[in-house]
């Protein structure tokens, strides 16, 4: 039976490219040439907490790209000129409400209601009484407009165009007729294929890769579409593997070429954009640098990024910035254009070891030796929250290796700190689980991570044993000794049920189910 596709969704599809590619202009002259919209935002729990919470900057750049009936859209231009009143916000209340689209036409459809706004506007004080009818209230008329606005809007999963390629190119593999390891011209140097597998904890030895000489990695990282896992070592190298094997990627004409990416001091830490086209990596002198990973081009440098190591580097959700934390107790922001830092942010009395951008996009959370996890916000750089993970006497003292935001529950975090006890903790700091190794000696946690759902803790302790927590049993389910020497981190591939663990012991191992 042949499968039918409807024109429209390709165009969707096609629109949903431009978007995410920043297209604006092309993107709307499609939607008015085809009269098909594409009403989608990243992620519907996010669009509503925005309005819910009056974060109306955010929700105007959303609903640009989508279609809403007008009278939703008067409805919402009301509501935030009301608000922008009430802040005595006049001029930018005064902009909105002459020279908006949907206010222009609320003056002709419903002049009372305009003059209202007008009256309300030129009145040297604000009175809620008048602004929300009896029964009514700020609060209440966010939820009513959030909740009209959800339900126009949907949610479909990034790249889907991309990702139905891959899937066409996995099923040509399938077939035979790509064999496996064959370059395709299709946008990127390779098929990227995204596998559905059930969440396993690993058992077995895959691969082991060793580093030659007195040299170890200090950081490794999988790209986000699966194909790369890169390590920076003790003397500044970054490489390029193919994990399968346990070689280095020689298909990158410059590691063929014998020349790699390289850093003046050993590399500390590293991620990539979420595009898998940039990596960043920060060193033990405080220096940044981002590289194009299929050229091995340097595009960036932050000579002066930190006073001292970088311990911790990710992108923005743009890749615009790059937020950075370090041992001299600052978390700072860099643009990429500008190559400036943009941001700082203090409050931390000891190294700061990790940060990341929380899935809403206007606060930041941050783990530390000192003890503590904080949340900031990103707009003013102002410490929202201090929490102390730790219990007991002298939980003050005791690191915080790291934090993971849980995938599925983002108001959620997995805390790992220098104990035998790993917490998840919500944005309130309360602890929700906890997940001990019961070790009373040399079970300490030094590093953590999280399986792609969320569904497995992976952390290892100060005896070189992997620890495997499942999430909804709350049970520890295995144990495995993976290294003979300290192990300095570990990393989960994005979609496969992959494990790198890398130590001083001079490896990288791999690990499978």
């Amino acid at each position: 039976m042949a499968l039918e596709i409807e024109s429209a969704d390709v165009i969707r599809l096609v629109l949903q490219y431009f978007k995410e590619n920043n297209l604006p202009r092309t993107f709307s002259t499609l939607q008015e040439e085809t009269g098909i919209t594409l009403n989608t935002v990243d992620s519907i729990e996010s669009f509503t907490s925005d309005i819910n919470n009056g974060h109306w900057d955010t929700v105007l750049i959303a609903i640009q790209s989508l279609k809403l009936p007008d009278n939703k859209l008067i409805d919402l231009y009301e509501h935030i000129v009301l608000e922008l009143i009430e802040l005595r916000e006049l001029s930018a209340a005064r902009s909105l409400l002459r020279q908006t689209d949907p206010m222009i036409m609320l003056k002709q459809l419903q002049p009372d209601r305009y003059i209202h706004l007008e009256t309300l506007l030129a009145r040297s004080y604000f009175d809620p009484r008048e602004a929300y009818p009896e029964g009514s209230s700020k609060e209440r008329r966010r939820a009513a407009i959030a909740q009209a606005l959800a339900g126009e809007v949907s949610v479909v999963p990034p790249a889907r165009m991309l990702a139905l390629l891959g899937q066409a190119l996995k099923w040509q593999q399938h077939q035979g007729q790509l064999p496996p390891g064959t370059s395709i011209d299709v946008f990127r140097g390779k098929a990227a294929v995204k596998d559905e597998e059930e969440e396993k904890y690993p058992t077995q030895l895959s691969r082991t890769i060793k580093f030659l000489g007195k040299s170890h990695p200090e950081c490794c990282k999988y790209s986000p579409d699966g194909q790369y896992l890169v390590t920076g070592t003790l003397d500044g190298f970054i490489e390029v593997w193919n994990f399968t094997t346990g070689k280095l990627r020689k298909d990158l004409r410059y590691q063929a070429q014998e020349q790699f990416m390289l850093m003046n001091d050993a590399v500390s830490c590293m991620n990539f954009s979420r595009d898998s086209e940039m990596l960043a990596t920060g060193s033990q002198d405080g220096k940044i640098k981002v590289w194009k990973i299929q050229t091995g081009q340097c595009l960036r440098r932050f000579e002066k990024a930190h006073a001292a190591g970088v311990t911790c580097i990710t992108f923005s959700r743009d890749g615009s910035q790059l937020l950075s934390a370090s041992f001299d107790q600052t978390i700072r922001i860099h643009g990429l254009k500008s190559g400036k830092t943009l941001k700082e942010f203090r409050g931390h009395t000891s190294f700061v070891n990790e940060a990341q951008f929380t899935a809403d996009g206007h606060t930041i959370i941050s783990a530390s030796s000192d003890g503590t996890v904080k949340i900031w916000s990103l707009k003013s750089t102002e410490n929202l929250n201090t929490f102390k993970p730790a219990l007991g006497s002298s939980a003050s003292e005791i690191t915080v290796n790291s934090i993971h935001l849980l995938p599925r529950n983002t108001e959620q975090f997995v805390v790992c700190n220098r104990t035998n006890t790993v917490s998840i903790m919500n944005m309130q700091g309360q602890i929700v689980k906890s997940f001990s190794s019961g070790k009373r000696q040399g079970g300490d946690f030094v590093c953590c991570t999280l399986s792609p759902r969320g569904d497995w803790i992976y952390c290892v302790g100060e005896d070189h044993v992997l620890y495997c927590f499942s999430v909804s049993s709350g049970k520890l389910e295995r144990t495995l000794t993976v290294h003979e020497k300290e192990v300095i981190g570990i990393s989960h591939h994005p979609h496969q049920n992959l494990i790198a663990t890398f130590s001083e012991d001079g490896t990288l191992k791999v690990w499978k189910p």
